[in-house]
């Protein structure tokens, strides 16, 4: 028998797990509570019963996958391998939990959100995708231009991965697989378009 506070929980969880796939897929502004209600069958005010609204949850869910992605990333850094290849194994692991680029979906929640949620949403983001990132450009065998910090090498990164998300914008051979494409685009924000003139 099912106790009520198991139940409890086993609601809440779902709600979690739902919001999850949907905020993931669709954004912030495209999922409703109405829309997460629906998807595990319970009605809007027996969701507003677990969380108090769509922001709680938002939050929830994206402090969840953040830290995620943050044991994930921590666990790529530890081993010892080229930047390239410990940029493309990130890069997976973002691309396979995210279906939609991080670094959009968290800011256009901006328009709709309390400043405090904001504020919480903001050191996610950077306790849990940049600062781990930041750690790649931090090794000793990746130089990076004079007047390029680590912190900005990581977010120019994170801001640079849309082509990965979408199939209109794609760079590189659409036949090849999944890390030829990756390092391909992690090949041009490392190394940059061009060669620098020879004077």
């Amino acid at each position: 028998m099912v106790t009520r506070a198991e139940q409890l929980a086993q609601t809440h969880r779902a709600i979690l797990d739902a919001a999850r796939e949907l905020f993931l897929k669709n954004g912030y502004a495209a999922t409703s509570t109405r829309d997460i209600a629906k998807a595990i069958g319970i009605t809007q005010p027996a969701l507003y019963h677990h969380f108090k609204d769509k922001e709680v949850i938002f939050l929830a869910v994206i402090t969840t996958v953040g830290s995620e992605i943050k044991a994930g990333i921590d666990e790529i850094n530890a081993h010892d391998q080229s930047a390239l290849d410990q940029l493309t194994d990130v890069t997976l692991l973002l691309t396979h939990k995210h279906p939609a680029d991080v670094f959009t979906l968290i800011h256009t929640s901006f328009k709709e959100i309390s400043h405090e949620h904001i504020r919480q949403l903001a050191g996610v983001f950077m306790t849990d995708y940049v600062q781990p990132i930041q750690a790649v450009f931090e090794q000793a065998n990746v130089q990076l231009q004079p007047d390029v910090t680590p912190a900005m090498a990581a977010k120019f990164y994170l801001t640079s991965l849309s082509p990965l998300f979408n199939s209109f914008h794609q760079i590189g051979d659409p036949n090849a697989d999944e890390r030829t494409q990756v390092q391909t685009l992690l090949k041009m924000i490392l190394f940059g378009v061009a060669q620098a003139p020879t004077e």
